[in-house]
């Protein structure tokens, strides 16, 4: 189900910094008769790296889509020694959505995909557990079982990225998945696969956050959405939010408040890649806002 955008074209840029980088970038798209409608830029002075996110209209563009890439690299990338990613701002973002027995992060994608709220195609999800079935038959979306345990995980793993491949799945989002991806499917999917944790990282990392939260008397409850990496928790953060909490939440407020962040965060990180605004240096993550 797809929303209805004008044709543009994202570029997102890293390279060394130096003088003259903005004024080349601008000038390379006015040469080509680009319309530039956003433009945003960082630089690191710690590591003297030069960050950039620019957006223009194709409908006058010169180059043709094929073309860019090409014309990019020898007249800006090779000289400036760039690092640089190139989006189409109408070409839907193809959600794969891995889910468990908890719901309420899946809901909140489904209810953004059928009012087109994001230009997104959900071709499949696929699950450890057969409970969500049901929602995924009542939206017409292929719903895959998989059951995982320690002796099949990697086969499984295996059967999942042939899914993955043949649905051409942009971004993989573990919404409330509650498996630990193995190296092998990380891989093959570097800084698109996406988790929401159900804690404040790095505070109350691990098992059941909410009552190791509520056992120290906090006064604020987080959830965060971040790449997933080798490393369990440990990927680079995208998005965080937290609630206040009083003396008078118990438990069950702490989940119901943490399940609303969760929902939160998860939707952020997916509509930063859905508008390209998202770039990974690092251990740390660049969000043009």
């Amino acid at each position: 189900m797809n929303t209805s955008t004008s044709a543009g074209a994202v570029l997102l840029i890293h390279c060394p910094d130096k003088q003259g980088i903005v004024a080349a970038v601008t000038s390379f798209l006015h040469r080509h008769q680009g319309n530039i409608t956003e433009l945003d830029q960082h630089v690191d002075h710690r590591i003297n790296r030069f960050f950039m996110r620019v957006k223009w209209e194709l409908a006058a563009f010169t180059l043709s889509r094929e073309e860019i890439s090409s014309t990019f690299v020898s007249e800006l990338g090779e000289p400036f020694d760039m690092e640089w990613h190139l989006h189409f701002t109408d070409k839907p973002l193809r959600l794969g959505i891995f889910v468990s027995k908890l719901s309420h992060c899946l809901y909140d994608i489904l209810q953004r995909y059928v009012s087109s709220e994001w230009n997104i195609e959900i071709p499949l999800i696929i699950s450890n557990h057969p409970d969500l079935a049901p929602i995924a038959k009542r939206y017409d979306i292929p719903y895959h079982i998989m059951p995982i345990n320690r002796e099949n995980k990697r086969e499984q793993e295996k059967q999942e990225l042939a899914l993955l491949k043949e649905a051409d799945v942009d971004l993989v989002i573990l919404a409330r998945y509650m498996q630990v991806l193995t190296s092998q499917m990380t891989d093959q999917f570097p800084d698109r696969v996406i988790n929401v944790h159900h804690s404040f990282l790095p505070a109350f990392a691990g098992a059941r956050p909410y009552h190791q939260a509520y056992y120290r008397g906090v006064k604020l409850i987080g959830a965060t959405s971040h790449f997933v990496t080798e490393v369990l928790d440990e990927g680079p953060i995208i998005a965080q939010e937290v609630a206040s909490i009083t003396h008078k939440d118990d438990v069950k407020d702490l989940v119901r408040k943490g399940r609303d962040l969760e929902k939160f965060v998860l939707s952020q990180a997916i509509w930063f890649h859905h508008e390209h605004r998202v770039m990974r240096y690092g251990n740390r993550t660049i969000i043009f806002q």
